[in-house]
């Protein structure tokens, strides 16, 4: 599969079954279809079975190969001397394994053998067969020469490959990260619409009681007049409460991407997880450190550089004069018939010995030393910037961890709020009752009441979008959301 989400199923199992006119919304679910059926992250989760083949393909360098010649030829010419022959049937065959080495050298192992015939008068066998087994060895000496030298192409494969490991999990570290933020947003938005609905209602209440109390004499008709503007007012941020929890609602539609559930769907999303607010005591050196191990971001830099240590080992290797040592050993075999000329080879008592050392020493070596030192540059670089980089992810951090201790105060201070507004508004409500404040006073203790409420609720789901943006800073989201991911492997059908 593409990936496991450790949590319960999806709410909509088939994709094809008709959207219901609300549907309830549990985190996970949002979570799960929006890493399903995001476009981007399907792209990268393919991104590390392509770096696999490609270390598969530096790796396949090192892989024998073997080689065969077959020739044949017949000549019929004039010749001046009886010591030829003027005409010449000749066939010669060879097999062998090249074996490349990781040592730089080339290992050949071969077997050829010859058949002559000719009507040279002189010739002792008629026809002739030559047979040759022969085993050589091309080793580089300083340039190319070593293993680490020749296995850097596979290394930097390597790298590479998780280098995109890591930037696929960054992929989807950020579509988490983006579907928690706007799932909470999406519980904002329809909590602050019931306070409206709650705050219309008490208003209409009002209304109400301002009209019975306007027909018994007791208050004047200005009362009446300004609980109808109360309700005008409440009606208005109705509408703008329920604008606004349309946009949350098509921004998590877009974000999950699930068919049947396209942003244009009427269907009414209702978040069924509960902010849950537990003071956490978060330790600032702990996360810090938690951080530099689990950023993906550093995490490609340490690779990166541990590839700029095997370039500049490579660039070094490449810029040293080229020395190859040759190395031949071959059993000859003679006869006419085949087979006595493969039991004379096997018989060892014709061999030959081939020494050979090549030299190759550039007068000057501008270019390689000039790589050298471009690649130790560029290495310099790179502790710069994770230097650099490693102090902006200590700022991401303390500055979440500050953001979720004031979000927590927030809803200290928003829930105290709360009470002391919906006793003061209970309280106006006693005071019009007995006839001691006018409509005004009522309306203006509802609407901060209503404040109150909204505050308390934006402090709520901020505190749970902070404790995303604390898990996202550290590194530590996919562990806190429970996901694992594998990548895809396309199939050729595919």
């Amino acid at each position: 599969s593409e990936m496991c989400i450790r949590d319960r199923p999806l709410a909509l199992d088939d994709p094809n079954e008709e959207p219901p006119a609300e549907l309830e919304l549990a985190l996970e679910d949002a979570r799960a279809m929006a890493l399903r059926n995001n476009l981007d992250v399907k792209v990268a989760l393919m991104n590390p079975a392509i770096a696999d083949q490609r270390v598969s393909e530096e790796e396949a360098r090192f892989e024998a190969a073997m080689f065969s010649n077959i020739r044949y030829s017949k000549t019929d010419t004039p010749t001046s001397s009886l010591l030829s022959g003027s005409s010449v049937d000749a066939s010669s065959a060879d097999l062998g394994v090249r074996v490349p080495l990781r040592t730089g050298g080339t290992l050949t192992f071969d077997v050829a053998e010859s058949r002559v015939k000719t009507n040279n008068i002189f010739s002792t066998l008629n026809p002739a067969y030559d047979t040759d087994a022969s085993i050589s060895l091309s080793q580089p000496l300083l340039r190319g020469a070593g293993v680490r030298a020749n296995t850097h192409a596979i290394r930097i494969a390597s790298y590479n490959r998780q280098i995109t490991d890591a930037r696929t999990k960054l992929e989807i570290i950020n579509v988490l990260a983006a579907a928690d933020r706007l799932y909470w947003r999406l519980y904002a938005a329809r909590r602050q619409l019931e306070v409206r609905k709650q705050q219309y209602d008490l208003a209409q209440a009002q209304l109400e009681q301002a009209v019975r109390f306007v027909d018994s004499g007791r208050r004047s008709q200005i009362e009446v007049v300004r609980a109808e503007a109360g309700v005008a007012q409440r009606l208005e941020a109705i509408i703008t409460a329920e604008n606004d929890l349309r946009d949350r609602q098509r921004e998590i539609k877009r974000a999950m991407n699930r068919a049947g559930l396209d942003m244009n769907t009427s269907t009414i999303l209702i978040p069924a997880t509960e902010p849950v607010p537990v003071l956490y005591e978060l330790d600032p050196n702990s996360l810090v450190a938690q951080a530099k191990d689990n950023r993906m971001e550093l995490l490609e830099l340490e690779v990166q550089l541990a590839q700029d240590i095997s370039t500049i080992d490579y660039l070094t290797n490449q810029a040293l004069p080229q020395a190859t040592f040759d190395y031949t050993y071959n059993l000859n075999g003679l006869g006419g018939t085949r087979r006595d000329a493969y039991d004379l080879m096997f018989d060892n008592r014709f061999s030959d010995h081939r020494f050979g050392l090549q030299l190759l020493v550039p007068l000057g070596n501008q270019a390689a030393e000039s790589r050298v030192r471009q690649a130790w540059f560029t290495r310099r670089q790179r502790i710069a910037t994770r230097q650099s980089r490693e102090k902006l992810v200590e700022l991401e951090v303390l500055n979440a961890i500050d953001q979720v201790e004031a979000n927590w105060q927030r809803i200290l201070a928003g829930r105290q709020r709360t009470i002391l507004d919906g006793r003061l508004y209970e309280a106006e409500k006693r005071q019009f009752s007995l006839g001691l404040n006018t409509t005004n006073d009522v309306l203006e203790a509802q609407t901060n009441y209503a404040d109150a409420q909204t505050a308390e609720i934006l402090a709520l789901t901020e505190y749970q979008i902070a404790l995303v943006d604390l898990a996202y800073s550290t590194g530590t989201l996919l562990g806190k959301a429970r996901i694992h991911w594998d990548p895809i492997t396309p199939t050729e059908s595919q």
